[in-house]
């Protein structure tokens, strides 16, 4: 094992050594000072986060004999992942202790989780990111049954379970499909056979089969219909803040490596993979907002909205190009800080005993805690995509490389489908603003880690809104070193 080995998994490194620490450390920490590991865990993923972004400007190289790959695409969806962690922490150390779930073992899981994610963005080869998924997906599983002994939480661990492992036999049988058909799993090693001219060196049929299982796999991940079915229950039974970063970490994943997959591996292959991604994307847009319209649960309505912004951000991986991937990686992150901002509100309205994310419990928010009303309304209107929010610059980057990709009818489904999600969005908005409190409710105590979580999220909407170009730089930077 060489330094350069060490050098490109070393933000993966320091969350997994951290929660091994976490680990070890929990056991020496009595029941009432269990926000100590909390706040380790958030120390973790800053040092992982800088590490990051240190590197990112270093010249890209693979390592583990081409297993792995450390360029500035992968450093900053590191750097993404270590900010979404911190956030969620944050949100989380009031949340679990109202809920009776502030256990250590919930943030070091948390870290393992992050630490999977991380794989699947260096991933050069389908093997390491078969386990990269079986990484940050097990410690999911537990996450969302944390909140024992509720049925709900308990419930929604096993359908994620049972379907995830499902999703994980599609994929792990198309990795071997495409090792049949070809004779590797190695991403360049593919990209230049499939490149090869004259007569295919390679089982057509085989191949197609493996890619097409490897999409349903991913596809699963990033909760893109008809994978999507999982995604309602699961997000309404978990508790509030692994939902948060489910919603947010998740999909940044599950792109990471689809990008890295199809953009990379089979990119020869673009004109046979394209329409049937940009299908899925449509399907995607459609479904996640027309099921969206009819729900009467926040968190349910979110669920299918994480659908919806699946299928913009597969429009930018339908594109198959250089701004494709750029939309793509801009749009996940203003997704994530958007959302998170969304979930920060969430995390505060259902700290009650019984926790309550009807519309009703939001009816004349804005007048009980005119903060947390304004928060949402921006996080709503940043899902809409309406200016000068990141949600109407990262549209507004898919939908141009789409149409640059000649998938107009693409880019015309996705302002269509975003006109729908206005109802269900702004019907939230309606409800804090000009609807009066039914009852005063129960008081929602302030906490200093939440509303940091949301200010910061907040700041980041309106940052990326208003001043997209430095973060835009980084991702271009970052999506030219992929080929380097």
């Amino acid at each position: 094992m060489s330094a350069n080995d060490l050098i490109a998994v070393l933000p993966f490194l320091v969350v997994t050594v951290g929660g091994i620490a976490l680990l070890l450390i929990d056991l020496a920490l009595p029941a009432e000072r269990k926000s100590v590991t909390a706040w380790l865990s958030v120390g973790t993923l800053v040092v992982a986060g800088l590490v990051a972004l240190l590197l990112m400007s270093a010249a890209p190289f693979n390592a583990f004999r081409d297993m792995v790959r450390a360029d500035g695409y992968a450093f900053f969806l590191d750097a993404l992942l270590a900010a979404i962690g911190v956030l969620a922490v944050l949100m989380a150390l009031r949340y679990n202790e109202v809920r009776g779930i502030l256990r250590g073992e919930f943030y070091a899981l948390m870290l393992f989780s992050v630490g999977g994610m991380m794989l699947m963005g260096h991933a050069m080869n389908l093997l390491t990111a078969f386990l990269a998924v079986e990484l940050l997906s097990i410690p999911l599983y537990i996450l969302c049954g944390i909140a024992r002994p509720r049925l709900e939480s308990e419930e929604s661990a096993m359908k994620y379970f049972l379907t995830g492992a499902f999703a994980s036999g599609f994929l792990v049988y198309g990795i071997a499909l495409v090792y049949g058909a070809t004779g590797t799993t190695s991403l360049p090693a593919l990209s230049a056979i499939l490149s090869t001219n004259g007569a295919p060196a390679y089982d057509s049929a085989l191949l197609f089969a493996g890619a097409a299982l490897i999409l349903v796999g991913l596809g699963f991940k990033v909760a893109a219909a008809p994978f999507h079915m999982w995604t309602p229950d699961v997000y309404e039974g978990a508790p509030t803040t692994v939902t948060a970063f489910m919603a947010t970490a998740t999909k940044a994943a599950g792109f990471a490596a689809l990008l890295r997959v199809f953009m990379f591996g089979f990119q020869p292959l673009l004109p046979e993979w394209q329409p049937i991604v940009a299908a899925i994307a449509a399907l995607t847009m459609i479904v996640g907002n027309v099921a969206a319209l009819v729900q009467n649960n926040i968190k349910r309505m979110l669920a299918y909205s994480s659908i919806a912004h699946a299928g913009y951000a597969l429009a930018g991986v339908a594109a198959g190009s250089e701004s494709g991937v750029v939309g793509v990686l801009f749009y996940l992150a203003a997704y994530a800080f958007t959302t998170l901002a969304a979930f920060a509100v969430m995390t505060a309205v259902g700290s009650g005993a019984e926790e309550n994310q009807t519309f009703d419990a939001y009816t004349g928010l804005s007048r009980r805690k005119p903060l947390l009303g304004i928060v949402m309304a921006i996080a709503m209107f940043s899902l809409i995509g309406i200016p000068p929010t990141a949600g109407f610059v990262g549209k507004y980057f898919l939908f141009s490389a789409t149409v640059a990709a000649g998938l107009t009818w693409l880019a015309v489904v996705g302002v269509l489908t975003s006109v729908v999600s206005a109802y269900f969005y702004l019907r939230l908005v309606m409800t804090m603003f000009m609807r009066e409190p039914q009852t005063e409710g129960e008081p929602i105590p302030a906490n200093a880690p939440r509303s940091l979580a949301a200010a910061i999220s907040v700041a980041a909407v309106f940052i990326f809104g208003l001043l997209p170009a430095p973060l835009l730089g980084i991702i271009t930077a970052g999506v030219q070193s992929i080929t380097r």
